[in-house]
Protein backbone atom coordinates (compact mmCIF):
# COMPACT_ATOMS: atom_id res chain seq x y z
CA UNK A 1 0.00 0.00 0.00
CA UNK A 2 3.05 2.26 0.47
CA UNK A 3 3.86 2.03 -2.88
CA UNK A 4 0.39 2.13 -3.87
CA UNK A 5 0.02 5.41 -1.92
CA UNK A 6 3.55 6.96 -3.84
CA UNK A 7 2.47 5.52 -7.14
CA UNK A 8 -0.67 7.29 -6.55
CA UNK A 9 0.94 10.80 -5.73
CA UNK A 10 3.45 10.75 -8.56
CA UNK A 11 0.80 9.97 -11.02
CA UNK A 12 -1.64 12.27 -9.83
CA UNK A 13 1.21 15.12 -9.62
CA UNK A 14 2.02 14.46 -13.08
CA UNK A 15 -1.64 15.33 -14.35
CA UNK A 16 -1.66 18.13 -11.81
CA UNK A 17 1.36 19.86 -13.70
CA UNK A 18 -0.96 19.93 -16.48
CA UNK A 19 -3.89 20.92 -15.28
CA UNK A 20 -5.26 22.14 -11.85
CA UNK A 21 -8.55 20.37 -12.04
CA UNK A 22 -7.92 16.41 -11.49
CA UNK A 23 -11.24 15.02 -12.10
CA UNK A 24 -12.05 11.13 -12.55
CA UNK A 25 -15.07 9.09 -12.63
CA UNK A 26 -16.20 5.14 -10.38
CA UNK A 27 -12.20 4.69 -10.06
CA UNK A 28 -11.24 1.71 -8.46
CA UNK A 29 -8.64 1.25 -6.11
CA UNK A 30 -6.23 -1.82 -6.10
CA UNK A 31 -6.06 -1.30 -1.88
CA UNK A 32 -9.48 -2.40 -1.84
CA UNK A 33 -10.45 -5.03 0.53
CA UNK A 34 -12.88 -6.38 -1.51
CA UNK A 35 -15.93 -7.85 -1.06
CA UNK A 36 -18.86 -8.88 -3.45
CA UNK A 37 -19.35 -5.25 -4.59
CA UNK A 38 -22.98 -5.54 -6.23
CA UNK A 39 -23.36 -2.50 -8.23
CA UNK A 40 -25.26 0.21 -7.72
CA UNK A 41 -26.64 2.50 -10.44
CA UNK A 42 -25.81 6.12 -9.73
CA UNK A 43 -24.32 7.46 -12.52
CA UNK A 44 -26.21 9.96 -13.11
CA UNK A 45 -24.92 11.72 -9.73
CA UNK A 46 -21.97 13.78 -9.45
CA UNK A 47 -20.13 15.13 -6.57
CA UNK A 48 -17.19 17.40 -5.88
CA UNK A 49 -14.11 17.39 -3.88
CA UNK A 50 -12.41 20.73 -3.49
CA UNK A 51 -9.45 19.73 -1.54
CA UNK A 52 -5.81 21.32 -0.78
CA UNK A 53 -4.31 18.50 -3.07
CA UNK A 54 -5.24 15.30 -4.17
CA UNK A 55 -1.52 14.58 -4.44
CA UNK A 56 0.28 14.41 -1.07
CA UNK A 57 0.50 12.19 1.43
CA UNK A 58 -2.86 12.84 3.09
CA UNK A 59 -4.44 14.21 0.19
CA UNK A 60 -4.00 10.89 -1.44
CA UNK A 61 -5.41 8.42 0.79
CA UNK A 62 -8.05 11.09 1.07
CA UNK A 63 -8.41 10.10 -2.51
CA UNK A 64 -8.26 7.09 -2.42
CA UNK A 65 -11.30 6.22 -0.11
CA UNK A 66 -13.55 8.81 -1.63
CA UNK A 67 -13.10 7.06 -5.47
CA UNK A 68 -13.38 3.72 -3.74
CA UNK A 69 -16.48 5.09 -2.29
CA UNK A 70 -17.52 6.46 -5.48
CA UNK A 71 -17.00 3.23 -7.40
CA UNK A 72 -18.75 0.89 -4.66
CA UNK A 73 -21.83 3.60 -5.06
CA UNK A 74 -21.74 4.60 -9.06
CA UNK A 75 -21.31 7.39 -8.94
CA UNK A 76 -18.94 10.17 -10.59
CA UNK A 77 -16.72 12.38 -8.62
CA UNK A 78 -14.77 15.25 -9.33
CA UNK A 79 -11.32 16.93 -8.13
CA UNK A 80 -10.36 20.75 -7.74
CA UNK A 81 -6.57 21.07 -6.17
CA UNK A 82 -7.22 24.56 -4.52
CA UNK A 83 -3.60 24.77 -2.37
CA UNK A 84 -5.70 26.29 0.55
CA UNK A 85 -5.25 29.65 -1.20
CA UNK A 86 -8.17 31.53 -0.26
CA UNK A 87 -9.58 32.94 -4.31
CA UNK A 88 -9.05 29.27 -5.25
CA UNK A 89 -10.54 27.77 -2.97
CA UNK A 90 -13.64 29.99 -3.47
CA UNK A 91 -13.31 29.49 -7.12
CA UNK A 92 -12.90 25.73 -6.92
CA UNK A 93 -16.73 25.66 -5.17
CA UNK A 94 -17.72 27.98 -8.72
CA UNK A 95 -15.90 25.69 -10.85
CA UNK A 96 -17.65 22.36 -9.67
CA UNK A 97 -21.32 23.78 -9.25
CA UNK A 98 -20.70 24.57 -13.05
CA UNK A 99 -19.42 21.12 -13.91
CA UNK A 100 -23.02 19.92 -12.44
CA UNK A 101 -22.08 18.61 -9.67
CA UNK A 102 -25.31 18.16 -7.18
CA UNK A 103 -23.03 17.93 -4.21
CA UNK A 104 -19.39 19.30 -3.09
CA UNK A 105 -17.25 18.30 0.26
CA UNK A 106 -14.99 20.72 0.56
CA UNK A 107 -11.93 21.16 3.03
CA UNK A 108 -11.80 25.20 2.89
CA UNK A 109 -8.98 27.08 4.67
CA UNK A 110 -10.51 29.58 6.41
CA UNK A 111 -14.20 30.27 7.56
CA UNK A 112 -14.47 33.39 5.75
CA UNK A 113 -14.17 31.25 3.07
CA UNK A 114 -16.96 29.29 3.64
CA UNK A 115 -19.22 33.01 2.88
CA UNK A 116 -18.86 32.60 -0.60
CA UNK A 117 -19.22 28.40 -0.77
CA UNK A 118 -22.62 28.93 1.07
CA UNK A 119 -24.03 31.51 -1.59
CA UNK A 120 -22.56 29.48 -4.39
CA UNK A 121 -24.33 26.11 -3.12
CA UNK A 122 -26.92 27.91 -2.39
CA UNK A 123 -27.60 29.92 -5.92
CA UNK A 124 -27.36 26.42 -7.66
CA UNK A 125 -29.18 24.42 -5.09
CA UNK A 126 -25.83 22.21 -4.36
CA UNK A 127 -25.38 20.19 -1.31
CA UNK A 128 -22.15 21.35 0.70
CA UNK A 129 -20.70 19.51 3.61
CA UNK A 130 -17.01 20.09 5.00
CA UNK A 131 -14.19 18.14 5.88
CA UNK A 132 -11.25 18.41 8.65
CA UNK A 133 -12.89 21.95 9.09
CA UNK A 134 -15.88 22.99 10.93
CA UNK A 135 -17.14 26.51 11.02
CA UNK A 136 -16.34 28.21 14.43
CA UNK A 137 -19.89 29.46 16.50
CA UNK A 138 -17.61 31.96 18.30
CA UNK A 139 -15.20 33.64 15.90
CA UNK A 140 -17.48 33.33 12.78
CA UNK A 141 -20.27 33.69 14.06
CA UNK A 142 -22.13 35.20 10.94
CA UNK A 143 -20.64 32.75 8.87
CA UNK A 144 -22.04 29.70 11.19
CA UNK A 145 -25.47 31.17 11.12
CA UNK A 146 -25.34 31.65 7.40
CA UNK A 147 -24.51 27.87 7.15
CA UNK A 148 -27.67 26.80 9.96
CA UNK A 149 -29.68 28.93 7.87
CA UNK A 150 -28.68 26.95 4.36
CA UNK A 151 -31.05 24.41 2.81
CA UNK A 152 -28.13 22.70 1.40
CA UNK A 153 -25.10 23.27 3.82
CA UNK A 154 -25.38 19.61 4.92
CA UNK A 155 -22.75 19.95 7.99
CA UNK A 156 -19.08 19.46 8.64
CA UNK A 157 -16.73 16.32 9.52
CA UNK A 158 -13.50 17.38 11.69
CA UNK A 159 -11.27 16.99 14.51
CA UNK A 160 -11.02 18.20 17.88
CA UNK A 161 -7.56 20.16 17.22
CA UNK A 162 -6.98 21.74 20.69
CA UNK A 163 -7.12 17.68 22.03
CA UNK A 164 -5.13 16.43 19.50
CA UNK A 165 -2.62 19.27 19.63
CA UNK A 166 -2.26 19.00 23.25
CA UNK A 167 -1.46 15.37 23.12
CA UNK A 168 0.74 15.38 20.53
CA UNK A 169 2.81 18.33 22.58
CA UNK A 170 2.78 16.09 25.57
CA UNK A 171 4.58 13.58 23.45
CA UNK A 172 7.78 15.64 23.68
CA UNK A 173 7.36 16.55 26.89
CA UNK A 174 7.40 13.65 28.32
CA UNK A 175 10.34 12.35 25.87
CA UNK A 176 12.27 15.64 28.25
CA UNK A 177 12.72 18.06 24.84
CA UNK A 178 11.96 21.27 26.20
CA UNK A 179 12.68 23.95 23.37
CA UNK A 180 9.92 23.31 20.96
CA UNK A 181 10.28 25.00 17.17
CA UNK A 182 6.54 25.21 15.84
CA UNK A 183 5.72 25.43 12.13
CA UNK A 184 2.45 26.04 10.58
CA UNK A 185 1.07 25.87 7.54
CA UNK A 186 -1.24 29.38 6.96
CA UNK A 187 -1.56 32.21 8.87
CA UNK A 188 -5.75 32.03 9.69
CA UNK A 189 -6.57 28.37 8.83
CA UNK A 190 -9.14 27.26 11.88
CA UNK A 191 -7.81 23.71 12.06
CA UNK A 192 -3.54 24.98 12.00
CA UNK A 193 -5.21 27.29 15.32
CA UNK A 194 -7.06 24.67 16.79
CA UNK A 195 -3.87 22.83 17.15
CA UNK A 196 -1.77 26.13 18.68
CA UNK A 197 -3.93 26.40 21.06
CA UNK A 198 -3.68 22.85 22.27
CA UNK A 199 0.29 23.44 21.99
CA UNK A 200 0.18 26.12 23.81
CA UNK A 201 -2.10 24.53 26.19
CA UNK A 202 0.02 21.59 26.72
CA UNK A 203 3.30 23.80 27.48
CA UNK A 204 1.36 25.89 30.00
CA UNK A 205 -0.18 23.30 31.90
CA UNK A 206 3.30 21.49 31.83
CA UNK A 207 5.09 24.73 33.33
CA UNK A 208 2.60 25.28 35.49
CA UNK A 209 3.23 21.69 37.28
CA UNK A 210 7.11 21.57 36.58
CA UNK A 211 8.42 25.43 37.94
CA UNK A 212 11.39 23.93 37.97
CA UNK A 213 11.62 22.91 34.81
CA UNK A 214 10.04 25.46 32.41
CA UNK A 215 9.22 24.19 28.56
CA UNK A 216 9.23 26.95 25.67
CA UNK A 217 7.50 26.91 22.56
CA UNK A 218 8.40 29.00 19.40
CA UNK A 219 6.50 31.60 17.55
CA UNK A 220 5.16 29.40 14.33
CA UNK A 221 7.08 29.63 11.28
CA UNK A 222 4.82 29.29 8.46
CA UNK A 223 5.75 27.02 5.66
CA UNK A 224 2.70 27.04 3.05
CA UNK A 225 1.89 23.07 2.13
CA UNK A 226 4.96 21.94 0.46
CA UNK A 227 8.44 20.37 1.14
CA UNK A 228 10.58 23.08 0.51
CA UNK A 229 8.23 25.30 2.68
CA UNK A 230 8.80 22.89 5.29
CA UNK A 231 12.47 22.67 4.80
CA UNK A 232 13.09 26.37 4.95
CA UNK A 233 10.76 26.75 8.23
CA UNK A 234 13.07 23.60 9.79
CA UNK A 235 15.90 25.70 9.26
CA UNK A 236 14.93 28.72 10.36
CA UNK A 237 14.01 27.58 13.54
CA UNK A 238 17.12 25.61 14.24
CA UNK A 239 19.13 28.40 13.11
CA UNK A 240 17.58 31.13 15.56
CA UNK A 241 18.14 28.21 18.67
CA UNK A 242 20.74 26.32 18.07
CA UNK A 243 19.54 24.31 21.31
CA UNK A 244 16.28 23.32 19.99
CA UNK A 245 15.21 19.98 20.70
CA UNK A 246 11.85 19.58 19.52
CA UNK A 247 10.12 20.03 16.29
CA UNK A 248 6.49 20.48 15.29
CA UNK A 249 5.63 20.76 11.81
CA UNK A 250 1.87 20.89 12.83
CA UNK A 251 0.33 19.77 9.64
CA UNK A 252 -0.62 21.42 6.09
CA UNK A 253 -1.16 17.05 4.30
CA UNK A 254 2.46 15.86 5.07
CA UNK A 255 4.57 17.41 2.60
CA UNK A 256 6.12 20.44 4.82
CA UNK A 257 6.37 17.47 7.59
CA UNK A 258 8.81 15.49 4.78
CA UNK A 259 11.00 18.61 4.41
CA UNK A 260 11.34 19.78 7.88
CA UNK A 261 12.14 15.83 8.34
CA UNK A 262 14.93 16.67 5.27
CA UNK A 263 16.27 19.93 6.83
CA UNK A 264 17.07 17.98 10.20
CA UNK A 265 18.19 15.02 8.65
CA UNK A 266 20.87 17.31 6.67
CA UNK A 267 21.67 19.22 9.32
CA UNK A 268 22.72 15.81 11.36
CA UNK A 269 20.25 16.50 14.13
CA UNK A 270 18.40 13.83 13.80
CA UNK A 271 19.20 12.30 17.29
CA UNK A 272 19.20 15.71 18.76
CA UNK A 273 15.42 16.92 17.67
CA UNK A 274 12.36 15.04 18.45
CA UNK A 275 9.94 15.44 15.57
CA UNK A 276 6.02 14.78 16.28
CA UNK A 277 3.48 15.75 13.74
CA UNK A 278 -0.65 15.35 12.27
CA UNK A 279 -0.93 13.57 9.03
CA UNK A 280 0.45 9.89 8.91
CA UNK A 281 3.08 9.11 6.49
CA UNK A 282 3.65 6.14 4.21
CA UNK A 283 6.92 5.26 5.71
CA UNK A 284 6.06 6.17 9.39
CA UNK A 285 7.13 2.76 11.05
CA UNK A 286 10.47 3.04 9.48
CA UNK A 287 10.79 6.63 10.69
CA UNK A 288 9.12 5.87 14.31
CA UNK A 289 11.35 2.47 14.55
CA UNK A 290 15.05 4.73 13.21
CA UNK A 291 13.62 7.93 15.49
CA UNK A 292 13.61 10.27 13.29
CA UNK A 293 9.89 10.66 14.23
CA UNK A 294 9.32 10.66 17.59
CA UNK A 295 5.18 10.43 17.27
CA UNK A 296 2.47 11.86 15.34
CA UNK A 297 -1.23 11.23 15.12
CA UNK A 298 -3.47 10.58 12.02
CA UNK A 299 -4.91 8.07 10.45
CA UNK A 300 -8.24 10.24 9.86
CA UNK A 301 -8.04 10.16 5.63
CA UNK A 302 -12.07 8.39 6.26
CA UNK A 303 -12.95 12.01 7.54
CA UNK A 304 -14.01 12.77 3.44
CA UNK A 305 -15.41 9.84 3.63
CA UNK A 306 -18.29 10.76 6.24
CA UNK A 307 -18.45 13.70 4.49
CA UNK A 308 -18.99 12.11 0.97
CA UNK A 309 -21.67 9.79 2.42
CA UNK A 310 -23.87 12.87 4.15
CA UNK A 311 -23.53 14.15 1.02
CA UNK A 312 -24.44 11.31 -1.44
CA UNK A 313 -27.33 10.97 0.88
CA UNK A 314 -28.66 14.47 0.92
CA UNK A 315 -28.86 14.43 -3.12
CA UNK A 316 -30.89 11.19 -2.42
CA UNK A 317 -33.36 12.53 -0.78
CA UNK A 318 -32.11 10.56 2.36
CA UNK A 319 -31.25 12.92 4.78
CA UNK A 320 -33.48 16.19 4.79
CA UNK A 321 -34.26 19.07 6.95
CA UNK A 322 -31.00 20.71 6.95
CA UNK A 323 -32.05 24.61 6.91
CA UNK A 324 -32.10 25.74 11.11
CA UNK A 325 -29.46 23.28 12.19
CA UNK A 326 -25.98 22.46 12.22
CA UNK A 327 -24.36 18.85 11.58
CA UNK A 328 -21.43 18.28 13.59
CA UNK A 329 -19.72 15.44 13.03
CA UNK A 330 -16.41 14.88 15.30
CA UNK A 331 -13.62 12.56 13.99
CA UNK A 332 -11.24 10.46 16.03
CA UNK A 333 -7.31 10.96 15.65
CA UNK A 334 -4.90 7.91 15.78
CA UNK A 335 -2.01 8.43 17.54
CA UNK A 336 1.15 6.22 17.61
CA UNK A 337 4.90 6.88 19.23
CA UNK A 338 6.34 3.97 18.40
CA UNK A 339 7.13 1.44 15.62
CA UNK A 340 5.07 -1.29 17.20
CA UNK A 341 1.86 0.94 17.58
CA UNK A 342 2.35 1.85 13.93
CA UNK A 343 2.13 -2.05 12.93
CA UNK A 344 -1.66 -2.58 13.86
CA UNK A 345 -2.42 0.58 11.75
CA UNK A 346 -0.75 -0.11 8.78
CA UNK A 347 -2.11 -3.22 8.96
CA UNK A 348 -5.82 -2.41 8.51
CA UNK A 349 -5.53 1.25 7.12
CA UNK A 350 -2.17 1.07 4.70
CA UNK A 351 -1.86 -2.53 3.46
CA UNK A 352 -5.48 -2.16 3.09
CA UNK A 353 -8.64 0.21 3.10
CA UNK A 354 -10.51 0.06 6.65
CA UNK A 355 -13.62 -0.46 4.42
CA UNK A 356 -14.76 -3.05 1.89
CA UNK A 357 -16.99 -2.26 -1.27
CA UNK A 358 -19.95 -3.80 0.60
CA UNK A 359 -19.03 -2.20 3.74
CA UNK A 360 -19.12 1.55 1.91
CA UNK A 361 -23.22 0.32 0.60
CA UNK A 362 -24.07 -0.43 4.10
CA UNK A 363 -22.20 2.55 5.33
CA UNK A 364 -24.16 4.93 2.79
CA UNK A 365 -27.67 3.32 3.84
CA UNK A 366 -27.71 4.45 7.75
CA UNK A 367 -29.54 7.61 9.20
CA UNK A 368 -27.56 10.10 9.53
CA UNK A 369 -27.31 9.37 13.55
CA UNK A 370 -25.90 6.06 12.03
CA UNK A 371 -23.47 7.60 10.05
CA UNK A 372 -22.28 9.91 12.89
CA UNK A 373 -21.76 6.62 15.23
CA UNK A 374 -19.89 5.21 12.73
CA UNK A 375 -17.63 8.26 12.20
CA UNK A 376 -17.19 8.03 16.02
CA UNK A 377 -15.96 4.40 16.43
CA UNK A 378 -13.44 4.59 13.40
CA UNK A 379 -10.69 2.98 14.89
CA UNK A 380 -7.71 -0.40 14.78
CA UNK A 381 -9.93 -2.50 16.64
CA UNK A 382 -12.94 -1.46 14.69
CA UNK A 383 -11.31 -2.15 11.73
CA UNK A 384 -9.47 -5.21 13.29
CA UNK A 385 -12.94 -6.56 14.37
CA UNK A 386 -14.82 -6.07 11.19
CA UNK A 387 -11.74 -7.76 8.76
CA UNK A 388 -12.23 -10.83 11.76
CA UNK A 389 -15.62 -11.48 10.54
Amino acid sequence: MRKILKKVAAVAASVAMVTGLVACGSSSSSASSGGSGQAIENKDIKIGVSIWSSTDVLGSQCKLIIDEAAKSLGVQVQYVDQGHVSEKVTASVEQLAAAGCQGIVICNSSDTEMTSAIKTCNDNKVYLAQFFRVISKDNSADIYKAATDSPYFVGAVHENEPENGEKLVNILLEKGDRNIGLIGWEQGDATWLGRWEGYKAGVEKWNKEHPDDQAKLSEPQYAGTTSEGGSKAAEALMSADPTLDALIPAGGGGDPLQGAIAAVERAGKTQDIDIVSTDFLPDLGERLANGSMAGESGGHYCDPLIAFMMVYNAIKGNYTGFEGKFNDVPFPYLYVSSADDYKAYEKYFVDQLPYTDDELVEMSKLDFDGLKNAAAKISIEDAASRAGK
